[in-house]
């Protein structure tokens, strides 16, 4: 098993199950002793702002929030540079705990030795 699990999430609330699947993963793996890394990309972007992933509901799943909460206590959280620039949020923005990083750190995150990367 991997000791280090990167999740890029690329589905928000245009694909409510892809999305809701990679936070669980996510929170199951911090839950677990992973170290996690999950990388808010496309419309996934949005749950980086205060608020926004309590607007987000998929029926028989948990409640994003709850996930997103668990990550954060345990793993680390990142919002994609263009994907912020697009959306025009900044570090003011952004909930406490999550940093806005680009294409680099990812591909060094996700090549990393002991490393398995998942794309939602």
């Amino acid at each position: 098993m991997a000791k280090k699990l990167v999740i890029k999430v690329t589905a928000g609330a245009d694909a409510p199950e892809r999305c809701s699947q990679a936070f669980t993963v996510a929170a199951v793996a911090v839950a677990s002793g992973v170290d996690v890394s999950v990388w808010l990309t496309g419309e996934s972007a949005w749950f980086a702002v205060q608020g926004r992933a309590a607007e987000f509901e998929l029926p028989h799943a948990a409640p994003l929030p709850d996930l997103l909460d668990s990550i954060l206590a345990g793993g680390r959280v990142t919002l994609c540079t263009q994907c912020a620039a697009r959306r025009d949020l900044t570090e003011q923005d952004v909930i406490e705990g999550v940093r806005i990083a680009g294409a680099q750190v990812f591909v060094q995150e996700a090549l990393a030795d002991d490393t398995q990367a998942l794309v939602y």
